[in-house]
C-alpha cells in the first residue's frame, strides 16, 4: 500500500514565478524538490525544517532566511555555486545592490585571501557603522535609494565584517587611494572614529595596510575599485564596479592581469608604516 505522505497533493498550487523575486524562489525551490523525486517531507528532514515550513516557502507564504537558503544548497548540493539559494536570497533582500555584488560576497565570505582596492571612500569592510550610516543617508537624502534600502545596506554590511570573524579568519590586503582619507564624510567626530579604526585594524595580523599617494599619478594600474579574492581551492575572483554596475570574473583571463596589477599597486604604494604614519597625522589634524 502506497505511503499517504509520499503523495502528491490534490490541491496543489499552480506558482507564478513571474510575481515577485520571492516567488521565483518557491518556485525554483519546488521544481529542484520534485525534480530530485522528494517530497515536501523529504527535503522537511535534509534541511532539518518541516514540512509546512517548506511549503510556505514554495507558495511565498513565508519569506526565505539566510540558514534557510543555506540548508536548501545543503541539501540539493548547490553551496557556493552561481545557482545556488544562498545568492538568490541575497538578491531578493538587497535588490538595491550592484548586479553582482551579493554573489561576491558569497565567496567573499569563504576566501582565505582578499585583496581590496577603492578609491574616493573607506573600503566597505573597514568602516564604522558611523561613517557607514553616513554614506547611505547621503545616498538617501540624493534619491539614489530609500531609507529601506538605507538599512539594508547598513545591515548587510555588518553581516559581511562578522563573517570575517573566525576561527581561521582571512589574509585582507587593502590599498586605499589618498582621496579615501582626504574625502571628508560626516561630522569630525564620524572621521577621527574612522581613522582610528584604520590604525587599530593596521595593527592586526591578518591585516596589511597600504595607502597609494596622489603622487603615484599614472603609474596607478586601476582607476576603478577592485576586489579579489583566493579561495582555498587557490582560485581567483575578481569583482570591480562602475556608477551603476558591478561584475563578478571567475575566467583566469579575466582574473589573472588583474592580480598582477595589483601587485603593481602594492609596490607602488607606501608602506604600511608610512600609510599608518599618515593616516595618524590627518586623525590629528595634521596637514
Amino acid at each position: 500500500m502506497e505511503r499517504k505522505d509520499r503523495e502528491q497533493p490534490l490541491n496543489r498550487n499552480e506558482l507564478n514565478p513571474d510575481a515577485s523575486p520571492q516567488a521565483a524562489y518557491g518556485a525554483r525551490l519546488r521544481s529542484l524538490r520534485e525534480a530530485r523525486g522528494w517530497t515536501q517531507e523529504d527535503l522537511a528532514e535534509q534541511t532539518e525544517y518541516s514540512s509546512v515550513h517548506i511549503s510556505a516557502v514554495e507558495n511565498g507564504r513565508k519569506p526565505p532566511t539566510l540558514r534557510f537558503s543555506r540548508s536548501a544548497d545543503g541539501a540539493f548540493g548547490i553551496e557556493g555555486t552561481a545557482d545556488s539559494f544562498e545568492r538568490e536570497y541575497r538578491e531578493i533582500k538587497h535588490g538595491s545592490l550592484l548586479e553582482g555584488f551579493p554573489e561576491y560576497v558569497g565567496y567573499e565570505g569563504r576566501a582565505v585571501e582578499i585583496r581590496l582596492f577603492e578609491i574616493g571612500l573607506i573600503p566597505g569592510l573597514l568602516q564604522t557603522p558611523e561613517y557607514a550610516r553616513t554614506v547611505a543617508d547621503g545616498d538617501v537624502q540624493r534619491g539614489a535609494i530609500t531609507p529601506e534600502q538605507a538599512e539594508e545596506r547598513v545591515s548587510f554590511l555588518a553581516e559581511r565584517q562578522a563573517a570575517l570573524v573566525r576561527p581561521r579568519p582571512p589574509m585582507v590586503l587593502v590599498v586605499m587611494d589618498e582621496s579615501c582619507l582626504r574625502h571628508e564624510v560626516g561630522s569630525a567626530e564620524v572621521r577621527e572614529g574612522q581613522l582610528r579604526r584604520l590604525i587599530e585594524v593596521a595593527s592586526l595580523p591578518n591585516w596589511v595596510l597600504q595607502v597609494a599617494p596622489f603622487d603615484i599619478g599614472a603609474r596607478r594600474p586601476f582607476n576603478l575599485p577592485v576586489n579579489l579574492l583566493t579561495l582555498a581551492d587557490r582560485s581567483v575572483v575578481a569583482y570591480a564596479e562602475s556608477q551603476a554596475r558591478g561584475r563578478l570574473e571567475r575566467e583566469g583571463t579575466a582574473v589573472f592581469p588583474m592580480m598582477t596589477a595589483y601587485h603593481q599597486l602594492q609596490a607602488e604604494a607606501l608602506s604600511q608604516a608610512t600609510s599608518v604614519a599618515m593616516i595618524e597625522k590627518l586623525r590629528k589634524g595634521i596637514p
